[in-house]
C-alpha cells in the first residue's frame, strides 16, 4: 500500500543505502521541500546576474543564502537573540600604549570573546579579528567599545546569528555585564 505524505514533503532518504554500505542517519525532518516562487521576468533576470555574480551553484542556494539572511537580521531585531560578531581592527603596532588599550578592552568582554586572532601587515599595520559570542546587544556593545579604541585605524563588525545553522553560541547568563 502506497505510503500517505502532507503535500510537498519529500521522505527522509533511508537509513542504509545497500548492503555493506555506511549507514546515514538525517535528523527527523531534515530533509528538502520542494516549492515553487512566481517571479516576473525584471526580478528572475537580476536574480540570475545575482546568482552568477556570488557563484552560486544553484538558483535555489541562492534563495536560501537570501532567506537564511532575511531570518538572521529578524531574529537579531530582539536585543536578547543569540549572537555572533566578527570584530575587524586595523591599527599601527607603534601607536604609543594601543595594544595595552586594546588588551584593556578585550579583557572587559573577556566573556563574550573566543577567538582572537593578529596578523602582521606590512609597513608597521597590523590586523585584528575577533571573534563574540552572546546576547546579540552584548556583542553590539563589544564590538562597538573594541573598535572605538583610541588609536585604532580603521575598526568594523559583521554581526549574524547561529540560529541559522540551526546552531546556538552556547553563551550562558547571567552574568555581570561590561559598562561601556
Amino acid at each position: 500500500m502506497p505510503s500517505r505524505r502532507n503535500p510537498g514533503q519529500v521522505p527522509p532518504e533511508p537509513a542504509t543505502s545497500g548492503p555493506g554500505e555506511a549507514r546515514h542517519h538525517k535528523p527527523a525532518g531534515d530533509y528538502v521541500v520542494r516549492l515553487g516562487v512566481s517571479l516576473e521576468p525584471s526580478l528572475l533576470r537580476l536574480l540570475d546576474a545575482w546568482v552568477k555574480e556570488r557563484n552560486s551553484p544553484s538558483r535555489s542556494d541562492a534563495i536560501r543564502a537570501l532567506i537564511r539572511k532575511e531570518l538572521s537580521e529578524h531574529k537579531l531585531a530582539d536585543p536578547r537573540s543569540d549572537a555572533v560578531a566578527t570584530v575587524m581592527l586595523i591599527y599601527r603596532h607603534d601607536t604609543p600604549n594601543l595594544l595595552e588599550r586594546i588588551a584593556e578592552t578585550e579583557h572587559r568582554w573577556g566573556g563574550h570573546i573566543r577567538a582572537s586572532s593578529h596578523v602582521h601587515l606590512e609597513h608597521g599595520s597590523c590586523l585584528q579579528i575577533i571573534a563574540l559570542a552572546g546576547q546579540r546587544q552584548e556583542v553590539v556593545n563589544a564590538a562597538e567599545d573594541l573598535r572605538g579604541v583610541h588609536g585604532i585605524a580603521y575598526g568594523s563588525y559583521s554581526l549574524g546569528t547561529p540560529a541559522v545553522a540551526g546552531g546556538a553560541t552556547g553563551h550562558h547568563h547571567p552574568h555581570r555585564a561590561a559598562s561601556t
